[in-house]
This record gives C-alpha cells, sequence and structure tokens, in this order.
C-alpha cells in the first residue's frame, strides 16, 4: 500500500532503533504482506511459520528478528520486536491526520462550554454547558458531549461518539465511531413484577493513553465511579457495565462482555467473545482465552480458558448425548466402587 511518506531504509531502521542489513539508500514509500511486496515496499516477519514466503519476498526490505536474518534474500532491518517495529514504522511511514484547529458551522456549542482553541469541531457536533475540550481535541463529525464533561489534551472522538455528562476521558485517547461513554447501567428494582430504573449517578473516568474501538458501550457508575486505567485497549462492541474498573495496561477483545462492579487488574488480555460475571475480581497478569465464561473471582497471574472448540456436527452430537449421560455414569461407577468397597471390607 502505497505510502503518504517516503524515507529512506537508514533513515528507517534509525528511527524504529534496528540494525540495518543491506541497502540504507533504498526509498520505502509503502507496505505490503511478505507475498505481495515488491520493490520499494516494506514487509515484517513475526512468526517462524512464514519462514517460506520470507525466502522468497521480492519486498525492498523486511522487518525481522536475528534468529530471521540467514533466509533473508533481501535487504532488512533487524530489531529484537518485529511487531512492535512494524507498528512504529507505520506510524513513520502514515502519520496521523490531524485535522486544523475550528467550529465547523453546523456544530452547536452552548454558552459555557470551553473549547481550546486548537481543538477540532467536525460538523454536527454537539458541545453541552460546563463540559471543557482540551488543547488538539478532535470531535469527528456527530459527536455529543455533555454537560461538564472533560476531554484531555490530543484525544480523538471519531464519528458519533457520545460522552455523556460528568464523564472524563484522559489525554491521547483515541475512541472509535458510534462508542457510548456513560450511559446508563443495568440497574433496575422490582416492583411487584414491574421493573423500576435505578437512577444511575456515577460517572466513567477513563484514563490517558486509552483506545476504544467501534461502538463499545462505558456504562456509568451507579453510585460511584466506572473506572478505565491508562493505556487500556479495547476492541470493538465491547461492554463494560456499570462500576466496573479495569486495571491499566489491559486489552480486550472484540464482544467481551464485563458485568457490573467487577475489577479487572493491570497488564491482564481477554479473548474475544468473553463473559464475566459481576462482582468478582480478576488479578493482574491474567489472560482468559476467547469464548471463556469467567463466574468465580481469579486470583492468581496465568492462563484461564473455557468454551468448546467448533467440531463436526456428528462428533458434537455424539459428545452432547454423552455429557447429558454423565449423571448416570457417576450414578454407576459411584454404585460399583460401593460394592468394591464392600468386597474389600469382607476380604480383610
Amino acid at each position: 500500500m502505497k505510502a503518504p511518506v517516503t524515507i529512506s531504509l537508514h533513515e528507517l531502521a534509525e528511527r524504529l532503533g534496528g540494525e540495518l542489513r543491506g541497502d540504507g539508500e533504498l526509498l520505502i514509500g509503502g507496505v505490503a504482506g511478505l507475498d505481495q511486496a515488491g520493490p520499494g515496499e516494506l514487509a515484517f516477519l513475526a512468526h517462524r511459520k512464514y519462514r517460506p514466503k520470507l525466502r522468497e519476498t521480492r519486498a525492498g526490505a523486511v522487518i525481522l528478528s536475528p534468529a530471521e536474518v540467514e533466509h533473508c534474500p533481501v535487504a532488512a532491518v533487524v530489531v529484537t520486536n518485529p511487531q512492535l517495529a512494524w507498528a512504529r514504522a507505520l506510524a513513520v511511514l502514515y502519520p496521523e491526520h490531524r485535522p486544523a484547529p475550528g467550529v465547523a458551522p453546523s456544530a452547536v456549542v452552548a454558552p459555557g462550554a470551553e473549547i481550546d482553541p486548537s481543538a477540532h469541531l467536525g460538523p454536527c457536533v454537539v458541545v453541552e454547558s460546563g463540559a471543557r475540550i482540551g488543547a488538539g481535541v478532535v470531535l469527528g463529525p456527530g459527536c455529543f458531549v455533555g454537560r461538564e464533561a472533560t476531554i484531555g489534551e490530543g484525544s480523538r472522538l471519531l464519528a458519533n461518539v457520545t460522552l455523556y455528562h460528568d464523564c472524563h476521558i484522559g489525554r491521547n485517547c483515541l475512541i472509535h465511531a458510534g462508542t457510548v461513554i456513560g450511559s446508563d447501567g443495568f440497574g433496575l428494582a422490582n416492583d411487584g413484577g414491574r421493573w423500576v430504573h435505578i437512577p444511575q449517578i456515577g460517572r466513567v473516568i477513563v484514563g490517558d493513553d486509552v483506545e476504544m474501538g467501534a461502538n463499545c458501550a462505558i456504562d456509568r457508575g451507579a453510585l460511584g465511579d466506572t473506572v478505565i486505567e491508562e493505556g487500556v485497549k479495547l476492541d470493538n462492541q465491547v461492554h463494560v457495565a456499570h462500576n466496573v474498573h479495569i486495571g491499566a495496561h489491559t486489552a480486550i477483545a472484540g464482544c467481551v462482555g464485563i458485568a457490573g462492579s467487577t475489577r479487572i487488574g493491570a497488564h491482564c488480555a481477554v479473548g474475544g467473545a468473553a463473559a464475566i460475571t459481576g462482582h468478582i475480581e480478576i488479578a493482574d497478569g491474567v489472560q482468559i482465552g476467547g469464548m471463556a465464561m469467567v463466574t468465580r473471582s481469579i486470583r492468581e497471574a496465568g492462563a484461564w480458558a473455557s468454551g468448546l472448540p467448533a467440531q463436526r456436527q456428528a462428533e458434537w452430537r455424539r459428545a452432547v448425548v454423552r455429557f447429558r449421560n454423565i449423571d448416570e455414569l457417576v450414578k454407576r461407577v459411584e454404585e460399583l466402587e460401593r460394592r468394591l468397597q464392600e468386597q474389600e471390607n469382607k476380604e480383610d
């Protein structure tokens, strides 16, 4: 893919902190996969299983680890963490576009809102009274910022993001389209069979350098606050319920649901479509596999998994039949054990 920036391989290697192997004067002006890249394009190798593609690549240069250098037929930037270097190379070749400061004519800013002059408010943005928009903030088309809400310096809210009243977003955050921050949590009281809404009066507090994918839903606290600490990364369509606390630098993949008042530690990783029940605690450094159902607190770091991998339908049906018969099988085993014990007692 053609990049808006062209850079010499020597300069790119320096900026990535890597070791250059090959022609440093080579100009890099795009990126592609190992099997698709051509001269002047950059590729990378993060896993040895793609080594056959490396041997046949026609890329101008490849980012790779020291263990793969001998297999590379073209110029290389040698680093200890190729995936991290690749991310940084993309940031160099495809720098972030920042729209010019200013307020679109169709934006509506209430009296009493504070907008830094360097911020950008796109078409149809609405900012309510008392809201504070920091330096360099970008609000994409259709964003809504409620009363007394705050957005820290350098954060970007893309199209149609909603930030409810009294909620706070830190510095340098990236919130993708359609995400809602500060909607009411699922608080209900039963009145003779009818559900009565419990007002949710807490806030959402989002730390610095947080990223949220498209169409996430982050509920405000019922009494206290829902807290997402610095560096947290949420994929698309993640639901964080009221009063959840997510520790710093935790990454959560798409379609995960986290029920209310659960506390997740720092540096955790949660796989896609996992379900985490409410009012439990998950320690720092826990990895939860995709489709896992977490119903109890996890007190120690490590990997946890559940859910059944896909299998042929006929195999699955047989497994289900056997599962239904487990109770009967347990009873039979217990009876056999009882008889065996009786026999041993007689022999004694």
